[in-house]
């Protein structure tokens, strides 16, 4: 069986959204599983989301604890300097492990000044961009409400979600300077609703090729993320619209979700065209 790529998408306790993210026992279990790297790419997000349903009883623990009486989401910043305090311990800890210090930023095109700051504050090794929020003018009153991608479908039809956000990637890959991977692409597809008749991602081609070319324009690498495994079709795509470089990721929140798919994943973009680098921590690439 193909062996394990880098797993350049990991949370540990220092993202506001992983209450059982651990970063020592993240490394203990990379090396167990024999993971040639990992990045610890913690949440930075600067937007204010708008819950649908903001009773606190319906909520988890971890988000209530950041929402007010308005259903308003506050995320809390990243502390960076714990966080780099800590990735050095387990340097320490873990000298045969290649650990890459590392941030997931949302929206970086909405929030330039906030992430330009975080940047220099912590000299990431890998920089993700991420777009998890849609923003949405309300009918009635003209407010713009910003919503989690996945609440997302409780006020918009289930195509203009999906089309919302690719849009938004573009605008993302256009507009900001500030990464140098897009993780998720298929972000939405992971709370596509239940009712709804199976997600097809060629309903979407054109939109998700938009994206993937400015993406590719941009030089910048494509990530696989494993959360809900990617469709192989999109990596073709990506392949097809000139895109160089690929990463991975488990997006795992806790340690015993590391490098889930990531096996398959690598088997499967093999047969597309990508391949590993000189060093077993690098990009793929075509």
């Amino acid at each position: 069986m193909t062996s394990y790529p880098p797993d350049g998408h990991v949370h540990t306790q220092f993202s506001w959204d992983a209450p059982f993210g651990n970063m020592e026992r993240t490394c203990a279990r990379a090396v167990e599983l024999g993971l040639p790297s990992i990045a610890f790419t913690e949440h930075a997000d600067f937007g204010r989301t708008i819950l649908v349903d903001s009773d606190p009883t319906h909520l988890p623990g971890w988000l209530a604890a950041h929402t007010d009486e308005h259903g308003v989401v506050t995320p809390p910043d990243l502390a960076v300097e714990n966080y780099l305090a800590e990735v050095a311990r387990c340097r320490e800890l873990f000298p045969g492990l290649r650990i890459l210090t590392g941030v997931e930023l949302s929206e970086p095109h909405w929030h330039a000044r906030r992430t330009a700051d975080l940047i220099d504050l912590g000299g990431f090794d890998r920089i993700l961009g991420s777009v998890h929020n849609l923003r949405h003018v309300d009918d009635r009153t003209q407010e713009v409400r910003e919503y989690d991608s996945g609440d997302a479908y409780r006020v918009l039809a289930t195509e203009t979600v999906i089309r919302s956000y690719l849009a938004e990637v573009e605008k993302l890959a256009t507009g900001s300077d500030a990464f140098g991977v897009l993780a998720h692409i298929d972000f939405p597809v992971r709370y596509w609703p239940s009712g709804a008749a199976p997600f097809d991602p060629a309903t979407f081609e054109e939109e998700y090729r938009v994206a993937l070319r400015a993406l590719a324009r941009s030089g910048r690498a494509l990530e696989v993320n494993t959360r809900v495994p990617l469709d192989p079709v999109i990596v073709r795509w990506w392949y097809q619209e000139g895109g160089e470089t690929l990463t991975f990721g488990s997006d795992a929140h806790r340690p015993d979700d590391l490098a889930n798919g990531l096996r398959e994943a690598a088997a499967m973009v093999e047969t597309i065209g990508f391949r590993p680098g000189a060093h077993p921590y690098d990009l793929w690439r075509r």
